[in-house]
């Protein structure tokens, strides 16, 4: 009897259960290192002219679709631009002018910066432990519920808008805290120490950028793939039109690309090196993010097809999911020019991968099960303490190796420049595969132009004015990344290994502290940021709004009840139209400016108005009566009226 894919999902969860791990000597947590994230943004879509400048170097390059980004990482676009970027769980679109940084980038937060431009965010899925804040010049914004959101910051710096169409967020800037609701829009205005002014009023209607994110919003909705992935998974929309989906009698389900007779995976691309995870594939197909980075790929009958993971697991996200191959005899054989040579090829369903970075036990285990259908028969335990405690070689039959066209290779002088591999490579033959020793990683030591991929540094970018500028941060930033110049060094010692966490705190307390952020003093009321929660008033009374809470300003002193925010000198609100339930402002010429009520000195202070008198709500399940209209026609005779 067969066993179902979930089967030995279940199987495999407890071969690692049974045999536990000894802990690794050379630095992963459990000995005060670290893991890498398990996930990476990747950039979906580009139009226009987008520059992309990667953390820790100065230069910037033209950015390229499927380039993954983490902590660090910078997009620029300019006027008319557009970009994407995707998280699996959120999708987060920059529209024209818009400087956009990771401030930071893991399992539990999302900090990005907004200097200027204008960011989209549709966000899908919110776990309890997690933070999604966007830092601007005048507030540190922080996502409380799945939703729609757009955030706007002029090219000036002095004034940031916050558009919610669905969801809950919360704006803080300084010792202040402003909640933005579903429909609204709130405008928050100031520069340098003066106080931050906030103003508020019902959410615009859609522009065309707004229609833009709507309309790739659609498109992931809709999409077929969605029904065999997690949604967690970048790039599986693009699946769609680029592919077709069957089920197999072996594997379950899995998708076929559409491509030339003679392709194979990890060929048509280049290599990047991005820390934390090292030597990464960037695919050059339009599609080429979800199967390269999840899942493993097989040969049926000639046929590549990519063989996802279990659709119900959250997938972890790998630089590359192929197993290297090389050796002192590898280059001879293949009598390749420019010193030696490495090669690789796709790890075929049920395989391990062994990351070339250090790795705890419990993230050996997710980014291997979560990302294919293991079988009874391996015991990953085993399989990571022969790697990384005991050192020994990898010795695996593995079902790719042999395939025709499957193995790829390159001189170690066009793998460090980013180099193309469809030019720079060659298909290893099969009589050369013997020579081959398999590896746990590429033992390249990578150059400065490794690190953009091989991309030309160009001109555009945010001019310094913009690319300097403060912005308010709620969480505290980490440490800025180290130049890459300064990592070459620890680098060559051990060739093909990323920096560990431990060695770059060593390079980081050498170093200038974080520029450009002011910390926010007021404390976290959303139980998605860490810190104590914040007092809320024990009988809160609506402000001008019904059906809201009281904004209120967090006191100084810790011990002092919240008081409401003091609105004497701000705009009031647009007095309600006859018969709207809610105030309605005019449309301002300049979207950054609300419509505003001149105040008078001899004035007198604004008088609460009255609250709205409260409405008989019908039942839950049960329509409000409604009555029957009066006919306008006479009543006719009952008697002998209708015989004719």
């Amino acid at each position: 009897m067969r066993l179902q894919p979930f089967a030995l999902l279940t199987l495999a969860f407890f071969a690692v259960t049974l045999a536990p791990a000894q802990p690794p000597p050379d630095g992963g947590p459990d000995q005060g290192g670290e893991d890498p994230p398990s996930r990476a943004a990747r950039l979906s879509f580009l139009s226009g002219t987008v520059s992309f400048q990667p953390g820790g170097v100065e230069d910037w390059v033209p950015a390229s679709v499927n380039r993954p980004l983490t902590t660090g990482d910078r997009l620029w676009t300019e006027a008319g631009s557009r970009a994407e970027l995707n998280l699996g769980s959120a999708a987060l679109r920059l529209n024209g002018r818009t400087n956009f940084t990771f401030i930071n980038l893991d399992d539990d937060i999302t900090q990005v910066q907004l200097s200027t431009g204008t960011l989209s965010v549709r966000l899908r899925r919110l776990d309890e432990r997690e933070t999604f804040e966007i830092d601007t010049p005048q507030i540190a914004f922080t996502l409380q519920r799945p939703g729609e959101y757009r955030i706007d910051v002029n090219e000036q710096g002095d004034v940031t808008l916050v558009t919610i169409r669905a969801g809950q967020g919360e704006a803080v800037a300084g010792d202040q805290v402003q909640a933005i609701y579903s429909r609204q829009q709130v405008r928050a205005s100031g520069t340098g120490d003066a106080p931050v002014v906030f103003d508020e009023r019902d959410a615009p209607v859609a522009d065309a950028f707004d229609n833009f994110c709507m309309d790739r919003d659609r498109r992931e909705d809709r999409s077929e793939s969605a029904r065999h992935v997690s949604r967690d998974m970048p790039g599986y929309a693009d699946l769609d039109g680029n592919g077709v989906w069957r089920e197999d009698q072996q594997y379950g389900w899995i998708w076929a690309p559409r491509v030339d007779p003679d392709w194979a995976p990890y060929h048509n691309g280049h290599w990047v090196w991005i820390a934390p995870w090292g030597w990464t594939w960037v695919d050059d197909a339009p599609w080429g993010y979800a199967p390269f980075h999840y899942g493993r790929w097989a040969n049926a009958g000639g046929v590549w097809v990519w063989v996802p993971g279990p659709p119900a697991v959250r997938p972890v996200y790998a630089p590359a999911l192929v197993a290297w191959v090389g050796g002192p005899r590898f280059g001879v054989s293949l009598a390749i020019g420019g010193g030696a040579a490495v090669g690789w090829f796709a790890l075929g369903p049920g395989e391990i991968w062994a990351p070339a970075y250090r790795a705890s036990p419990r993230y050996f285990n997710q980014v291997n099960v979560s990302n294919t259908v293991v079988s009874r028969n391996v015991n990953i335990t085993n399989v990571y303490n022969n790697v990384y405690v005991n050192r020994t070689n990898i010795n695996v039959t593995y079902v790719n190796r042999n395939v025709n066209g499957a193995v790829s290779a390159v001189p170690q002088n066009a793998m460090v420049t980013g180099r193309p591999v469809a030019q720079a490579g060659i298909r290893v033959p099969r009589n050369a595969i013997g020579e081959a020793e398999i590896q746990r990683g590429a033992p390249v030591v990578p150059q400065r132009a490794a690190v953009f991929g091989g991309a030309v540094p160009t001109s555009s970018a945010p001019p310094p004015a913009i690319r300097n500028r403060t912005v308010v941060a709620r969480a505290t930033p980490p440490p800025a990344p180290v130049p890459f110049a300064q990592q070459q060094t620890a680098l060559q010692q051990n060739p093909g290994q990323p920096l560990n966490r431990a060695t770059l705190n060593q390079m980081q307390r050498g170093g200038q502290p974080r520029p450009f952020y002011r910390q926010a003093q007021a404390r976290p009321t959303s139980p998605n940021v860490s810190g104590p929660p914040a007092q809320a008033p024990t009988q809160p009374v609506p402000f001008n709004r019904p059906n809201r809470p009281q904004e209120v300003q967090t006191p100084a002193n810790p011990g002092a009840p919240p008081v409401p925010l003091d609105r004497r000198n701000r705009p009031q609100d647009v007095p309600a139209q006859p018969g709207n339930a809610s105030p309605v402002p005019a449309a301002p010429h300049n979207p950054y400016e609300f419509p505003r009520r001149v105040e008078r000195p001899d004035r007198p202070a604004p008088v609460e108005r009255p609250t709205t008198p409260r409405v008989e709500q019908p039942g839950p399940n049960r329509e409000p009566r409604r009555e029957r209209p009066q006919s306008k026609e006479p009543k006719r005779e009952k008697k002998g009226e209708d015989k004719q």
